[in-house]
């Protein structure tokens, strides 16, 4: 949610970042890496003098580029490499077709001591053929080879059930991505749906969050989802604070 202020200056951002309180963040693959201009160690050291670890990044790339990056990861210590993106499909068939290639990604990050994750957005739960490309995605590809980490955000407004798919794929969903949803109705009688900062929307995160830390998920992070009069780093303030005062069972 940061990654303007991440390539203007990635050593203050961090510092920032540790002083509300964060204490893991995900890097992305962005126009200087995943290290952001740092070697892998480098960076994974600023981090941690900021009381930060790096436990995963998101990395879109062919299979040499999951060899060399996962390679660096794990040099660095980070536990997960995570495919954000392939986008709609055609046909079911498409799908499967993916399947197959994130667990040959996840073999890779298996010989490398790390774990590999798949990013699943909006458009992996809207029907095609009749069928949810998300249980396609499940279904088809290893256990062993391939977490998933849940985008709250699309789930809900796509009208899916995240607890259903958290008990129901125990212990598939390993991450997450938060951001709350906020529904506006408008004057003609529509609705409009935002992101939303923690704790401002519809979603129960308090029971949300302790269903998906007794079925297996383990590290949560926050997304970008805020409105115009916010900063990215004010809404990560916004959003540290709420995660603080959470009371879980």
């Amino acid at each position: 949610m940061v990654r303007e202020n991440m390539a203007k200056d990635p050593s203050g951002t961090l510092l920032r970042l540790g002083r509300m309180g964060y204490t893991q963040l995900e890097s992305y693959n962005s126009d200087k890496g995943i290290f952001w201009g740092y070697s892998d160690m480098e960076f994974s050291r600023i981090a941690r003098d900021n009381g930060l670890q790096v436990v995963s990044s998101h990395y879109e790339g062919d299979r040499e580029g999951y060899r060399k990056t996962a390679a660096e990861a794990a040099e660095a210590g980070i536990k997960y490499l995570i495919y954000p993106w392939n986008g709609p499909q055609k046909s079911i068939e498409d799908f499967k077709r993916i399947a197959e290639k994130l667990n040959g990604y996840g073999a890779i990050c298996k010989k490398n001591d790390l774990r590999f994750g798949y990013h699943p957005h909006d458009y992996s739960q809207k029907k095609v053929n009749g069928r949810l490309p998300i249980n396609i995605l499940l279904d088809y590809t290893d256990p062993d080879l391939v977490d998933f980490e849940m985008d709250f955000y699309h789930t809900v407004i796509e009208k899916q059930d995240p607890e259903y798919y958290i008990k129901k794929y125990k212990p598939r969903f390993r991450l997450c991505h938060m951001r709350d949803v906020l529904k506006v109705r408008l004057p003609s009688g529509g609705e409009r749906v935002y992101g939303c900062d923690l704790g401002q929307g519809i979603i129960n995160y308090p029971r949300l969050l302790s269903t998906a830390m007794k079925n297996g998920m383990s590290y949560f992070f926050v997304e970008q989802s805020w409105l115009s009069r916010e900063t990215a780093l004010e809404s990560a303030a916004i959003n540290a604070g709420y995660l603080k005062k959470l009371n879980l069972d």
